[in-house]
């Protein structure tokens, strides 16, 4: 294959004595003339291979029927009303809709695909006000961070003036006279183009509904803390914002407060009470008794415990002591606390009493996921949503009066899960660790070492992999591939203890714990090397990357997607400086060498054997920017391009790290990913 010739450049950097060279540090710059031309370079050669291929066009044509099917999201209340998402099947973004009850006939209040003509303009955030007559909402624009809010009037479904920019990362909390709402933004920019540099200095703002943006009120910041982000929270009863301080990605945080006095009218020129203030773990506000303040924290409990301090930050009171499962998350619905566990990677549901007394568990339909639990403290119903591999996505609706579970929307899609089955397997480590992965197939498949076999992995930032229902991997099962979903160290499977033996110095274990699995999966038959195709998408596309350098003799194909693959700059562009908290940083000469001996783009070197390799970015990620991607194809191809494997990147235009990409641009994908990795395992078609 030829791929396009790309330019080097002297470039050598001097990290704490040891020269490294970067010759392709000029393709860091994503809005640089000659980089788009190696964008376009780059993708003539790519899709012309991948329009090639004989099973493309099939699978964009499956994947389109089965993902055609009505899909829904959990109802939530406001003000009496219900509003809930839902998918007609096709549609690039799910539509909001309103109803006056349950049995009522749904209303369009927010359709995200009138926002953009190519679907690419997603919503990021919604917020209801107390009264249920407002909607704030976020707009996020081909998969940028960057969000613009409004404000839509929810009777007449039609925006109000209110226009809010230089937002990121940052959820709307309305205070209880309805009439605004705190978020958090940086500092405007001198120009629009700016909005690409290093993040830094958000701010605490309240915007009154029906004011220009140049009128809100500066509620919080700290310019002498530079690297600090806000989350503003108001309670239940709308007499305190609680503001969540943090430090980039760290799961330790501070908790502040801001006394409002009265919900009606509240005040806003109050002294912000800092009540927890310390990094020394982690708080989330639950909600709140008066002064007294309900918290999820793993202060002295790795797997997270529920307490209770006062305003005046008196003794801490346990509620819910520290279980074997790890407790994700708590909510206050109908008075009681509603608790959702992860027990060895899968969701458990759990109701107690407001004194932690009187647990009751929940029976949920198969081993799967709890993806989001909806209700309110005056609620006596709540809905959640319950997936896993082979159950698609289904709503269940909790009376917490009669204590019934009952299902409330159920999909019907094209797929007979009852011919395959999950398993969940236990296997060591290099270290002897036991790492639980899912693997699902074919029922009666034979262990004979011929599957072609898909390995998922993430391991990183606390994060979980958990079941979860994918249209994209039906299709592969379909296909007699096999799927494999591996829970590494570095995620929040088995609390802080598991989070923090993937991290620093400890990251190499999250590559050991991969490559493990490779091996479980082959010594047990399910697949062998040549039969082997492995993803991940952002630090996991740092997972892929890494395992390929370590270990290339293992797979067959690598799917490297929105990766972390220098890891000596990536605290250098946007958000990146967030993620030392799990990585280090390359200013600290112990912690560069260990980002230098695993930085995917450095550690390419020539090799007897090298997967057949698709890179996977977007040229408007403003997360993991496109240099990562795109630096690491070039070396790829500098390396490993005499090979008869091919090594591309697939760049895509008009998207960002994933989040709100429309679902045709999906479906591409996925069909190019799937046609590539049947192409180089040998597969046939085969269903």
């Amino acid at each position: 294959m030829k791929y396009p010739k790309t330019k080097k450049v002297e470039q050598i950097d001097d990290y704490h004595g040891t020269k490294v060279e970067d010759p392709y540090r000029w393709l860091e710059d994503d809005n640089a003339a000659d980089t788009a031309d190696w964008v376009i370079a780059q993708n003539k050669v790519t899709f012309g291979y991948l329009e090639a291929l004989p099973n493309r066009a099939r699978l964009l044509k499956k994947l389109t029927k089965l993902w055609n099917y009505e899909r829904f999201g959990a109802p939530f209340k406001k003000g009496g009303r219900y509003f809930f998402f839902k998918n007609d099947g096709l549609q690039n973004q799910s539509v909001l809709y309103k109803q006056e009850s349950l049995d009522a006939e749904p209303e369009v209040l927010l359709d995200p695909n009138t926002l953009s003509e190519e679907g690419t303009a997603a919503l990021s955030m919604l917020e209801l006000s107390d009264n249920g007559k407002w909607l704030a909402y976020g707009v996020a624009a081909s998969g940028s961070d960057w969000q613009e809010f409004r404000v839509r009037n929810i009777e007449t479904a039609k925006d109000e003036p209110d226009h809010l920019r230089f937002i990121k990362f940052s959820d709307a909390s309305w205070t209880h006279d309805n009439e605004g709402f705190f978020y958090a933004r940086y500092p405007a920019p001198k120009d629009d183009e700016s909005q690409g540099g290093v993040n830094l200095n958000q701010q605490v703002y309240y915007h009154r509904r029906g004011t220009p943006q140049s009128e809100d009120r500066l509620v919080y910041e700290r310019p002498d803390e530079p690297e600090w982000g806000f989350g503003v929270t108001v309670s239940d009863a709308g007499n305190y914002a609680v503001l969540n301080v943090r430090h980039g990605t760290d799961e330790r945080n501070r908790l502040y407060y801001l006394d409002l006095v009265d919900p009606k009218k509240p005040r806003l020129d109050g002294t912000v009470v800092k009540l927890l203030d310390d990094f020394d773990a982690s708080y989330e506000f639950i909600g709140n008794d008066g002064g007294i303040l309900y918290v999820l924290t793993n202060l002295d409990a790795h797997r997270y415990r529920v307490i209770a301090i006062r305003t005046e930050g008196a003794d801490i009171k346990e509620i819910i002591p520290e279980a074997e499962d790890v407790l994700e998350d708590v909510r206050i619905i109908d008075g009681k606390f509603v608790a959702s566990y992860l027990t060895d990677a899968h969701s458990r549901i759990a109701v107690f009493n407001r004194d932690g007394s009187g647990m009751k568990n929940l029976e949920l339909p198969t081993l799967g996921s709890v993806s989001s639990i909806t209700g309110e403290r005056k609620d006596r119903e709540m809905f959640y949503a319950f997936e896993s591999f082979l159950y698609a996505t289904t709503i269940y609706r909790y009376d917490f009066e009669t204590g019934t579970t009952s299902v409330f929307r159920t999909p019907q899609i094209a797929f007979d899960g009852g011919a395959f089955v999950t398993e969940q397997v236990f296997y060591p480590s290099k270290d002897g660790t036991k790492i639980p992965m899912f693997v699902t197939h074919k029922r009666g498949l034979e262990l004979d070492g011929n599957n072609p076999t898909y390995l998922y992995g993430y391991g990183g930032f606390n994060i979980s992999l958990r079941p979860s229902f994918s249209v994209s991997n039906l299709v592969w099962l379909e296909l007699g591939g096999v799927y494999a979903q591996a829970n590494l160290r570095g995620g929040g499977e088995y609390g802080e203890e598991w989070h923090q033996g993937g991290t620093f110095s400890s990251k190499q274990n999250v590559f050991d714990d991969f490559i493990a699995a490779a091996e479980f999966l082959v010594d047990e038959g399910y697949t062998r090397p040549e039969k082997l195709a492995i993803g991940g998408g952002s630090n996991g596309g740092l997972l892929v990357g890494a395992v390929m350098n370590q270990r290339p003799e293992l797979f067959g194909v690598g799917l490297p997607a929105v990766g972390v693959m220098d890891m000596l700059r990536f605290h250098k562009f946007t958000i990146g400086w967030a993620w030392v908290s799990d990585y280090g940083s390359s200013e600290n000469p112990e912690e560069f060498e260990t980002l230098h001996a695993y930085s995917p783009y450095h550690r390419l070197r020539p090799a007897a054997y090298f997967p057949a390799t698709l890179v996977t970015t977007a040229d408007h990620d403003d997360r993991v920017v496109p240099g990562h991607s795109f630096k690491y194809a070039a070396r790829l191809q500098e390396i490993h391009g005499d090979e008869p494997r091919p090594m591309l990147i697939r760049i895509q235009t008009n998207a960002g790290h994933g989040a709100g990409k429309p679902t045709s641009m999906i479906i591409a994908e996925q069909a190019d990913r799937w046609a590539f990795v049947m192409e180089n395992l040998g597969m046939a078609w085969s269903e």
